[in-house]
């Protein structure tokens, strides 16, 4: 786990030093991201440099930025877990490797494969290859986007990093929101690849390389989700040896890690599996903790760490740690996540740093094998659909007359939602359920909901909204929540769930073993008995969730009002009268805009950040000229 980052340039007025000056300030803006070492690598047109978390072969220096023979050279940040096995074949193949670490055989496979290589490549990584023979360019990602990259092509010039703050320093564009990404952020919380909240500024997308040489910029996908189901449901026993070789794998490396642990089944049984598969390690189960008594799992983890013989370490959480942590995370990371849990996330990342480099998480189970109460809202919708017009009305009346609560994830909540957008279509419906700042609201506040092409089999619903949120929110929200949090704190989250070999066996489920009746997570919740007490198999799922709607009308009120006041959200288009008449419907338990809220808090803290680049920007400038004048 590293930062990389780089500038290729065939524009006259970036002479080779100003391109190496330029990767040094990238470089300088992740250094949170790896202390454990940085390599530089010039040539005529291109400066690429990288920095190190040492994961495997702690003890030499070998930062993952290395040159092959044939003047092949590869940035990565990330893991080849099967750098073993392709290690083998490619000395088969004639490939003397002399280094030990896991990337060095990027550039051999690429030289026997073509673009094809990341074909044959297993484990989570974004990486940078520049093959000087054919003056290339290779930014690619893997296959669930567990590790980011960000570039940007501003005339002749090709800028990339691993994260947007540290791009930014270097290509200065004009630095100029983009209206559509800053819908979608409005939408979801996020801003989905390839675009970001900045012009000029892209995401390379998951499972995807981006070709840039003389020819122009293409770009290729090297792996597509799979779509093929399995007409009857396997049995556990086929899937127990993929999922414990996926643990192995990842948990294959030379320092101590540990586990992040909640009280819900995907971490739990990931953590049981840890300890099956190396019985010898001693393993620190880490958890997150809040004095709100709906919100805390920690009993519950406790009792399973006991069970399972970690060491147990509790990390409190409270609104006091909210303003500091937030701006902490923005000004390291240069883009807004509006989801909450990533202030505990990285409190508990920040503990954890003092003993291990790499904790392993649940992430990605829900996704996957059908985790997520919307998911049964999909399956029951028709139903309701189906209902007489007088039942559905009194239904809805009884629906909207339950009080809100600021409890975790209520009942009350969840029908809420479900019967909003009964007239869109399943995807539609999906994605107004997930929303941060439903339309209604986004009109009001002067923002125009974004577009999107929700075309899809509707007998194949629960499919097309798992895939959709395995392409868009796994990656760009839960994922990028998990780099940025960890990694500012020099640790590296990996989730076994995201194996390649999991991924494509639980893409074969039939829907039945995913959701049926009121069951979530129908084949996994069959498999974790093999390893779980049945009351972690059956206790209802909660997530990780922070109680933000009581926060936002108590400790937190007067500081998320400032923020919806600011005028640095007015300059970008927002109607801040609206976002304290939002803010005033929360104090009042009209409703609850907790999420929504929380959404403009983010963005009105981003662009803070924003303009202090901009000034930053400008007396850069200003010290040029004045030195030419």
């Amino acid at each position: 786990m590293c930062g990389i980052c780089g500038i290729l340039s065939r524009d006259a007025g970036h002479p080779l030093p100003h391109l190496e000056h330029q990767a040094r300030s990238m470089l300088d803006a992740l250094a949170h991201r790896g202390p454990h070492g940085d390599a530089y690598i010039s040539r005529p047109n291109l400066a690429m440099a990288t920095n190190r978390l040492a994961i495997r072969g702690v003890d030499q220096h070998q930062p993952p930025l290395l040159e092959y023979e044939a003047g092949v050279i590869v940035a990565c940040n990330g893991e080849i877990d099967n750098h073993r096995e392709l290690r083998r074949s490619l000395a088969d193949a004639g490939h003397d490797i002399p280094q030990t670490t896991d990337v060095a055989v990027l550039a051999p496979l690429y030289l026997e494969k073509g673009l094809s290589f990341l074909e044959h490549v297993q484990g989570v990584f974004a990486l940078a290859l520049w093959d000087g023979r054919h003056q290339r360019l290779i930014l690619a990602r893997d296959r669930a986007g567990e590790r980011h990259l960000y570039y940007a092509i501003i005339g002749q010039t090709v800028y990339f990093a691993s994260e947007l703050a540290a791009l930014v320093k270097a290509c200065k564009p004009d630095i100029e929101i983009d209206t559509a990404g800053l819908a979608h952020y409005l939408r979801s919380g996020y801003c989905p690849a390839p675009n970001s909240l900045l012009k000029h500024i892209h995401k390379v997308s998951p499972g995807e390389m981006i070709v840039i040489d003389p020819a122009g910029t293409r770009r290729l996908r090297y792996w597509n989700f799979p779509t093929e189901k399995a007409g009857t449901a396997p049995t556990p026993r086929r899937f127990d040896p993929i999922f414990r070789e996926a643990v192995r794998r990842q948990s294959d490396i030379d320092v101590d890690y540990g586990v992040l642990l909640s009280g819900g089944i995907d971490s739990a049984l990931m953590t049981a599996v840890a300890r099956s598969v190396r019985p010898e390690k001693q393993l620190s189960a880490y958890c997150i903790r809040f004095a709100e008594a709906s919100f805390d799992e920690g009993q519950y983890a406790a009792q399973l760490a006991r069970q399972l013989g970690c060491n147990f370490i509790e990390v409190n959480v409270s609104a006091q740690d909210v303003p500091r942590t937030l701006r902490e995370l923005i000004r390291a990371n240069g883009e807004p996540l509006a989801d909450p849990a990533w202030i505990p996330l990285s409190l508990v990342t920040k503990r954890a740093s003092q003993d291990v480099r790499l904790l392993l998480a649940g992430e990605g189970a829900d996704e996957l094998f059908g985790g997520y109460p919307t998911y049964l809202g999909a399956r029951w919708t028709s139903h309701y659909a189906n209902l007489p017009a007088p039942v559905k009305a009194l239904a809805q009346r009884a629906i909207e007359a339950l009080p809100t609560s600021d409890k975790k994830v209520t009942l009350s909540f969840l029908l809420k939602r479900f019967i909003s957008g009964q007239e869109l279509d399943g995807l539609a419906r999906h994605l107004l359920w997930t929303a941060s700042i439903p339309p209604l609201w986004q009109h009001k506040l002067g923002i125009k909901p974004p577009i999107d092409d929700t075309r899809h089999d509707a007998t194949r619903l629960i499919d097309t909204i798992q895939r959709y949120d395995f392409g868009h929110s796994l990656p760009d929200a839960l994922m990028a929540k998990a780099d940025r949090g960890a990694m500012l704190h020099g640790v590296e989250i990996r989730a076994p769930f995201l194996d390649q070999a999991v991924i494509e066996f639980a893409a074969a489920l039939p829907v039945e073993a995913r959701v049926r009746g009121l069951t979530t997570k129908v084949f996994l919740k069959r498999y974790a008995r093999d390893y779980l007490p049945k009351e972690v198999v059956t206790r209802r799922k909660r997530g990780l969730s922070v109680p933000l709607a009581s926060w936002l009308r108590g400790p937190l009120r007067e500081w998320a009002q400032a923020h919806l006041a600011s005028g640095d959200l007015a300059a970008a288009g927002i109607d801040t009268r609206a976002a304290l008449a939002l803010f005033a419907e929360h104090q009042a338990r009209v409703s609850d805009h907790a999420r929504a809220i929380w959404t403009l808090v983010v963005l009105s803290e981003w662009l803070q950040w924003l303009h202090c680049e901009r000034v930053s920007v400008a007396a850069a400038e200003e010290q040029v000229l004045l030195r030419q004048s």
